[in-house]
């Protein structure tokens, strides 16, 4: 593909440290922890192919997740088999789940003898127990790590079963699972548990990809959307639904789950409401399984409704539904009226999809209307100079670390930026842009060395969100790329920043009506971990922001100045973005990305408007509750 990434722009080597794995000392989620239930069976003294036992090759790799590990990430390990020549109640945890000390858990491996039966299923259970319960008010991820080279050889309790109840049951759970050189019944079995506990299975047929997919799995963990809002229980009919003010909430949803909010409007103002699913990355997910937002007025008024789908069944990533209740200019339509309204959202999921109850983030805005006797600019409906032949930046790309999520995205300014990613993971970025201007960018995937006979492809897709609301590339703009490990690209662009925007039809236009920030999303997907030898993969930003930036919305409104580059300093360093840890605000955008049938993986990229704080002629009442 034209664009496509270098090696040397993202390759996999001088940068390896950096990007997807989180730095010791960097900060965790709230309530995360991780416990890795190690098989210290007898089959783990067998010879791994390279003259080291298997139990061997599990203590190096366990040595390497921890050093990756976040400084004090709650982190404990559990054996079984280690014990007794048989039994089936040969469990036993050597490490409680603490602030992480990395001495001592590798210490407790190394002191690891394997001996005995494989009691995976009682084993799950003991380890659901061992992680901290959640905290009240606290949506981290609660994640088990399965590392075994067989399959259960008790039978009772099933372990499949046992995935299952855990994954209803337990809040923010997921067990992924790492099968070292198994294969047959053993991997289906190990597949399952991953499947049935909100989890990945990842497959490890050598010493070398063992320590790959045990540092993927355990950073997932490590490395968990940071959730921000005021904790708030959506009802299931509208007649008994909390009453929300413009702000920030969360809450969760199950299948099948519709949740009713109630807010008063007035007759001018525009409300928005956003509704992002955050499921455990790379849950089993169905093409079609759905969350659908929506505005009611009264009992039969349906002011508006938008329905996002994952459009792939690889796993899961963060989906978000955006509507809007945008008063007509006359004014003499139902849901132009000042009341009481009602915002929807519910979730559609076919059946073997994920069961588990997803966290959900919610944002409520108001804009006020134009100040009386303004004249709002004409619409921007056309991408002009912003469109797939807009001149990037070019050279040598700068290490940036991308957030979690929308609260705490790294701000970028103009320029090349370069950050490493895991399977199944989401990073977050954000552009500010002004009145009058436009973002456009390119994300490039980096050409990764691949593991043998690698059959698998990732596609990738981006959408570019105002206010949290999805917006496809209308034509201009393709918003899927396969990656199997070789250069890809995606490019994509908005509209310039117009107030008359919201009246246009086209959902590409519609949400780009008010500046603030820009926020880009970029997911790789989940079979990704089928494709490349290192556990992370480049990836690289191209971004610019186009146009002059005008003082306000109206017809005529000055020029700020010539600031193409958003403020950037001559080398391309936004000034706004030195040494920021890009938190605040409110904003996501839905990841929805197409795929072929079969093995596919998917990095998606996404940008998401979030309206700015500042007070200029269309006034707007965002942020955190």
């Amino acid at each position: 593909m034209a664009g496509a990434l270098s090696a040397a722009a993202a390759g996999s080597g001088a940068h390896g440290a950096h990007g997807a794995a989180a730095a010791p000392g960097a900060a965790a989620p709230d309530d995360s922890s991780l416990v890795m239930v190690l098989d210290s069976s007898g089959s783990m003294a067998d010879d791994d192919g390279t003259g080291r036992t298997r139990m061997e090759t599990a203590r190096s790799a366990v040595g390497t997740v921890v050093d990756g590990l976040p400084d004090h990430y709650p982190t404990g390990l559990r054996g079984y088999g280690a014990d007794r020549p048989q039994g089936c109640t040969d469990t036993r945890l050597l490490r409680p789940v603490q602030p992480l000390d990395r001495t001592a858990v590798k210490r407790a491996v190394a002191g690891v003898r394997p001996k005995g039966d494989t009691p995976i299923g009682l084993s799950l259970q003991r380890a659901a127990e061992d992680l901290p319960g959640p905290a009240d008010g606290a949506m981290g991820t609660r994640t088990i790590l399965l590392i075994s080279d067989g399959e259960d050889n008790c039978g009772t309790p099933q372990p499949c079963e046992v995935a299952e109840q855990l994954g209803k049951d337990g809040a923010g759970l997921r067990i992924d699972t790492v099968g070292f050189q198994v294969e047959g019944k053993a991997r289906e079995q190990l597949e399952c548990i991953a499947e049935a506990g909100n989890g990945r299975y990842y497959d490890a047929p050598n010493a070398k990809s063992l320590a790959r997919q045990l540092q993927r799995a355990s950073q997932l963990s490590a490395d968990g959307y940071r959730f921000r809002g005021k904790r708030v229980e959506g009802a299931a009919t509208g007649d008994r639904a909390p009453l929300l003010a413009p702000g920030q909430y969360l809450d969760a949803i199950g299948p099948g789950e519709k949740r009713y909010y109630a807010v008063d409007l007035d007759a001018v103002s525009t409300a928005d409401f956003s509704a992002t699913a955050v499921p455990q990355p790379g849950a089993a997910v169905d093409t079609f399984d759905a969350l659908r937002t929506s505005i009611a007025y009264g009992t039969d008024s349906s002011c508006a409704t938008n329905t996002e789908h994952f459009h792939q069944k690889e796993g899961a990533a963060p989906l978000t539904s955006a509507v809007a209740r945008i008063p007509a200019p006359e004014g003499t339509r139902v849901c132009d009226r000042a009341g009481r309204y009602w915002l929807v959202v519910e979730r559609e999921s076919k059946k073997g999809s994920d069961a588990a109850r997803w966290p959900l983030e919610l944002v409520h805005g108001v804009e006020a209307p134009l100040k009386k006797g303004v004249t709002p600019a004409a619409s921007e409906p056309h991408y002009g100079l912003g469109g797939k032949s807009a001149a990037l930046p070019s050279g040598d790309p700068r290490d940036v670390r991308g957030g979690t999520g929308f609260n705490d995205a790294k701000e970028l300014g103009r320029g090349v930026w370069r950050d490493r990613i895991l399977p199944s993971q989401t990073l977050w970025y954000k552009v500010p842009a002004g009145w009058g201007q436009q973002v456009r960018y390119d994300g490039e995937f980096a050409n990764e060395p691949t593991v043998e006979q690698a059959s698998s492809y990732s596609y990738g897709a981006t959408q570019f969100t105002p206010a949290r609301f999805p917006v496809g590339g209308g034509g201009e703009f393709t918003s899927t790329a396969m990656y199997n490990g070789r250069p890809a690209a995606i490019r994509m662009g908005s509209v310039p920043v117009a107030w008359t925007n919201r009246y246009e039809y086209r959902s590409t236009v519609q949400p780009v009506h008010t500046r603030g920030e820009f926020y880009i999303s970029v997911t790789l997907g989940a079979r990704a971990a089928d494709i490349a030898q290192n556990p992370q993969i480049g990836v690289v930003l191209r971004v610019s922001v186009l146009g002059d930036e005008r003082a306000g919305p109206e017809h005529g409104a000055v020029l700020l100045g010539k600031k193409t580059d958003n403020g950037a300093d001559k080398r391309g360093n936004s000034t706004a973005a030195a040494d920021s840890d890009g938190t605040g605000g409110a904003g996501w955008t839905g990841i929805a990305a197409a795929a072929g049938a079969g093995a596919a993986v998917v990095v998606i990229a996404g940008l998401v408007f979030v309206r700015s704080r500042r007070r200029v002629a269309t006034q707007t009442t965002r942020g955190s509750a």
